[in-house]
């Protein structure tokens, strides 16, 4: 048997990982790799093998870093399953579909300038009918049922808490008469967070491949993550600013506004719009609805007592691009939600480019910004961000909340992994996370007497016999 990793290795975006047993190869996620726009479409375009020798796909979850690059598989060649939650393949069904939608006409934009210069046409990485292919080839399963991924693989997933459907995957390899045990974390979630059960644990494996986002970082509990929302939220509004959030379509938003329509109804919430600005978070939130196996207690008695978690009075979902104009032209405060969550791309970057240079603003982080991204860049409060190719002054306000990670913290990693028993003999690999966090998760690792944890490199092929 061997794992090469391909993806999310000493970085937090594109995760895949190959593994190979009994002659056969299947890939543990396929996700879009996010980064330096020139970089990235190279990346993602080309994969580093054979699509059609691929026999199925493991998925962990919807995100574009995890399921992303799945459609751009199936025109590469892939013919394969692709196995994953109920949820996660209606979440897919919305997510893809939205990428491609804007890819292609993204590449309609770019094609115009290449014309002009003389150049090629370019292609999108995939569009929506490669994304009609790829729904084709899902195969949806329950949570904590053995299914067969191919010969000689067994799998079962647990629920992963971090957005609906996500899963912690176990895998049972035969290969020569010999038996090994691998998990997956996928993305990891953590206890206590709104609406989602929290993670499961899974039995004792003999390889763990685990995220590491935030390996070095305990993160604010999420008990005081309301309180923390509604007391940014008052501040703005007490000085007649906006607060804009950007925000991933998937699972944040919808934290944001179950915890909003919490505070509305005890009327704590003031009494102001609140608009999200995705036609894709709009939708997810449909697939939400559709999902109530995936709830927390809590959230199941809020949907018997309410009919509906995610809508109230003073909020609207706003789909078109001419009402999300309109939002430009509003001077008295409210909250726009909008994506992306790492203000790269979307409706997010015309609310930002409106109000970043108003002292009165608020622009509030809720989610993880990976290197080189303009999130990143307002995270670090830099005095001057680019914007469309602007430069903005940043007078607006920057709140940080961590508390809403849907990543597990140091903590609650090392909680998850010591779970799993003690074995000196058991190998972990720390992907999915930028180097001094997976290398500050190690330590803890092996402080807690782990003695084979490993931190691979993108490319690497370990070999177990």
């Amino acid at each position: 048997m061997e794992i090469r990793f391909l993806g999310a290795a000493r970085t937090v975006t594109g995760s895949m990982h190959m593994i190979k047993s009994n002659g056969k190869t299947i890939l543990l996620d396929c996700g879009l790799f996010q980064g330096r726009r020139a970089e990235t479409y190279e990346r993602n375009k080309s994969f580093p093998f054979d699509a059609s020798t691929i026999d199925a796909v493991v998925l962990s979850h919807a995100h574009a870093d995890h399921a992303g690059n799945l459609p751009n598989l199936v025109r590469s060649g892939f013919r394969g399953p692709i196995y994953a939650t109920a949820a996660t393949r209606d979440l897919c069904n919305v997510m893809l579909y939205d990428s491609a939608y804007i890819q292609e006409r993204d590449i309609e934009y770019v094609n115009k300038k290449r014309k002009l210069k003389g150049e090629p046409p370019a292609e999108p990485l995939y569009t929506v009918d490669d994304v009609g292919l790829t729904m084709g080839q899902f195969v949806g399963v329950g949570y904590r049922q053995s299914f067969t991924v191919t010969d000689g693989i067994a799998c079962s997933y647990s629920d992963a808490g971090h957005i609906l459907g996500s899963a912690v995957t176990r895998l049972a390899l035969t290969n020569k008469g010999k038996s090994t045990t691998l998990g997956f974390t996928g993305d990891l979630g953590r206890k206590n967070a709104p609406i989602l059960k929290d993670p499961e644990t899974i039995d004792d494996v003999d390889i763990l491949i685990s995220e590491s986002t935030y390996g070095g970082k305990v993160h604010e509990p999420i008990t005081g993550t309301k309180e923390s929302l509604l007391a940014a939220i008052t501040r703005a509004v007490g000085r007649g600013g906006k607060v804009i959030i950007p925000s991933f379509s998937v699972g944040r938003t919808q934290e944001l506004v179950y915890m909003m329509n919490e505070l509305f109804d005890t009327g704590r919430l003031p009494a102001i719009p609140i608009y999200v600005d995705s036609p894709l978070a709009a939708n997810a939130t449909e697939v939400f609805r559709l999902h109530p196996e995936c709830f927390d207690a809590d959230a199941l008695r809020m949907l018997h007592e309410h009919d509906d978690p995610f809508g109230f009075g003073k909020l609207t979902y706003v789909r078109s691009v001419a009402e999300s104009k309109k939002l430009n032209d509003r001077t008295e405060p409210c909250v726009i939600i909008s994506a992306s969550g790492m203000c790269e791309a979307g409706r997010v970057l015309h609310h930002l480019a409106n109000n970043i240079e108003n002292p009165k603003n608020m622009i509030l982080v809720v989610g993880f910004q990976a290197e080189h991204t303009l999130g990143r860049k307002l995270v670090e409060r830099q005095p001057e961000v680019k914007i469309f190719g602007e430069v903005f002054k940043r007078n607006a306000e920057v709140v940080i909340m961590n508390s809403l990670s849907a990543h597990a913290g140091q903590d609650e990693l090392l909680e998850f992994v010591t779970k799993l028993g003690h074995s000196k003999s058991k190998t972990i690999f720390l992907v999915h996370g930028e180097p001094t966090q997976a290398e500050q998760l190690s330590l803890k690792l092996l402080e807690s007497g782990f003695r084979n944890v490993h931190i691979p490199n993108r490319g690497d092929v370990v070999e177990f016999n």
